[in-house]
């Protein structure tokens, strides 16, 4: 819509920019990103709006850093390319998991072949985070996956840099990232990108907070 409509998001950006003027610190992401065009299209913008709004008053502005959500299949095999262009990637794992299982999370009737424990979609994301930690960009993952001690694990043993999550989840996880190894967490990690089913996955990962005397996590959900 932004890019079909690039006087409404200069607009946009220009607010955000003056907002920013005395905070400095402002970070624009850009969502559903499928292409390099998008990108490139989106940064062009931005930095139209950064240089018309510097010209037009006479304090200094901080140009805003710019990332991406990696949530759209094509953007993983894309990322080199696209790490050149903006600054972070974040990763929208709960929108990334349906477009690679092709499950309408919302639709009743398909709504169990969601699994963010799927094989495929672990691999895909520890694929995007070697990928990233290549190409020397910040990564961090917004889902349902980083709320839950299994899930949070496995993240970390990747190499996420940020977790995001809702507040009420932030003392388990804290808990559990400050009671496991990072050495151990990446053997966990190392096994459960060899299994092919996600009660496989599930299973070996209960086993194994158990191991770690955090069976409470597995009983009340992982």
């Amino acid at each position: 819509i932004t890019l079909d409509h690039p006087e409404i998001f200069l607009l946009q950006v220009r607010a955000m920019i003056r907002a920013n003027q005395h905070s400095r610190n402002l970070e624009i992401m850009l969502p559903m990103i499928a292409s390099i065009g998008e990108v490139e299209e989106a940064v062009r913008l931005i930095n139209q709006a950064f240089y018309e709004l510097k010209a037009e008053i006479s304090e200094d502005l901080v140009k805003p850093k710019i990332g991406i959500m990696i949530e759209v299949p094509s953007a993983i095999f894309l990322i080199s390319e696209l790490a050149e262009r903006v600054d972070f990637f974040s990763v929208g794992s709960n929108d990334l998991t349906q477009y690679l299982l092709a499950v309408d999370r919302n639709n009743a009737r398909v709504a169990n072949l969601f699994d963010s424990y799927h094989p495929a979609v672990l691999r895909a994301l520890h694929f995007i985070a070697q990928q990233a930690q290549q190409c020397n960009t910040t990564l961090s993952l917004c889902g349902e996956l980083a709320s839950e001690p299994a899930g949070a694990l496995l993240l970390l043993a990747m190499g996420y840099d940020k977790l995001s999550m809702n507040p009420h989840n932030l003392a388990r996880i804290k808990w559990v990232v400050r009671h496991v190894e990072y050495e151990q967490a990446q053997k966990v990690l190392a096994h459960a990108l060899t299994l092919t089913s996600p009660a496989d996955v599930r299973s070996y990962l209960n086993e194994q907070l158990e191991a770690f005397d955090l069976g409470g996590f597995v009983r009340a959900g992982m």
